[in-house]
């Protein structure tokens, strides 16, 4: 049988794997999905090679995304997650040639994703010719930060040539969980100040008023702002002269320690919350060490968020490690009760799949509502398709 008409096939290319879903945006029911790994490493050479596998895999499950001849069965359109818009994109785009050559050309701001993401367009564009082709970018929900916290101190006209600006990453994210959280508390979005903190492998936060982003910690790449599972996030500018300078360390090697060997992994050697824990419970200095400092960075943000906000109505976990770490939801918001921020350690325990207040209810000292809220940006991204 042909899949059912209406649904959207959701794609997120990464350098190595490329995850998918098949789901129907209006009710968010998931006819299928997955993940294909290792691309490049396996018997599967490259994203074309994935995609398929990902083809076959539904074959099986007697859903023909294709009828044999290239024509599409029942998908309205291939949504696809691109990380860097620029200043060219802040809305779903419908792709052709001249926008696939710009997502290409902004690589140089986004070289772990945008190469990827580029890389998955073409192969669906190849693979699917008679479906519509739909860009949804990380950066969208952040294009109109107030100017004050997009604008970088640095020459103003050079900034202005090269477009050199915090656009901000995890936007899908980080609006689908705002307008969730509303949902949530049953007040509309445009009456909810929250913080929005978006905890996985990579990690961001964003300050939200009204439903509108005022702030958010990455900025003209996705390396600005908290500590994650590799990246740095911020150090001293001056740092990355000291590497050139005084190291003698290339730009591509300086990427690279700040990109991929820097974070959780770079202090512990270790960038999974659990294998992190496990060491913490061995005794494993360098790994308290790196959680220490993930969570002191991240009490810097939520203070300055609250600051930002004059105060937030709700303060929202969400993402892998948002989702499944209690620890790091408790340690975060420790000491924080004269802020009105009271985390009840029931409801806070283990594991959360659905939205959650983890705070403290009927305590009128808990006046910020502490939720935890998984993200769904595949969702996301196919309503903004099947809307377009």
């Amino acid at each position: 049988m042909s899949a059912v008409a209406g649904t959207v096939l959701v794609l997120n290319s990464g350098s190595s794997s490329l995850k998918y879903q098949l789901l129907h945006p209006e009710t968010g029911e998931v006819v299928h999905g997955g993940i294909v790994e290792r691309i490049g490493e396996t018997e599967v050479p490259d994203h074309k090679a994935a995609l398929r596998q990902v083809f076959e895999e539904f074959a099986a499950r007697g859903l023909d995304l294709t009828d044999g001849a290239g024509t599409p069965a029942g998908i309205t359109a291939v949504g696809h997650r691109v990380v860097h818009g620029g200043r060219s994109f802040h809305a779903p785009t419908l792709i052709d040639d001249h926008v696939l050559a710009e997502i290409r050309r902004l690589s140089s701001l986004a070289p772990l994703h945008n190469p990827a993401n580029a890389q998955g367009i073409e192969v669906a564009r190849e693979l699917l010719p008679g479906v519509k082709q739909v860009a949804v970018f990380d950066t969208a929900f952040f294009f109109d930060l107030p100017p004050a916290a997009a604008t970088y101190a640095i020459d103003r006209e050079l900034a202005a040539e090269h477009a050199l600006r915090r656009y901000g990453f995890h936007g899908t994210s980080h609006e689908y969980v705002s307008q969730q959280a509303a949902k949530f508390l049953g007040r509309p979005t445009t009456e909810v100040n929250q913080i929005v903190l978006h905890l996985g492998n990579g990690a961001s936060a964003s300050a939200v008023r009204g439903g509108r982003a005022v702030d958010t910690s990455m900025g003209l790449t996705p390396l600005e702002g908290l500590v994650m599972g590799t990246r740095s996030g911020d150090v001293d500018p001056g740092l990355v002269l000291h590497l050139g300078r005084s190291l003698g360390m290339s730009i591509d090697q300086i990427d690279d320690l700040l990109n991929r060997r820097s974070g959780l992994k770079g202090l512990a050697g270790e960038n999974d919350f659990r294998a992190l824990r496990a060491l913490i419970d061995e005794g494993d200095e360098h790994a308290k060490l790196a959680y220490d400092v993930y969570i002191h960075r991240l009490r810097r943000y939520i203070g300055a968020y609250l600051v930002d906000l004059g105060g937030a109505d709700a303060i929202t976990f969400t993402a892998g490690v948002g989702e499944n770490a209690a620890q790091v939801r408790a340690d975060a918001l420790a000491g924080l009760e004269g802020f009105g921020i009271v985390v009840d350690p029931e409801r806070n325990a283990g594991r959360i799949t659905e939205p959650t207040r983890i705070s403290l209810v009927g305590d009128p000292a808990a006046t910020v509502a502490v939720l935890v809220v998984p993200t769904n940006e595949e969702l996301a991204i196919a309503r903004e398709a099947a809307a377009l």
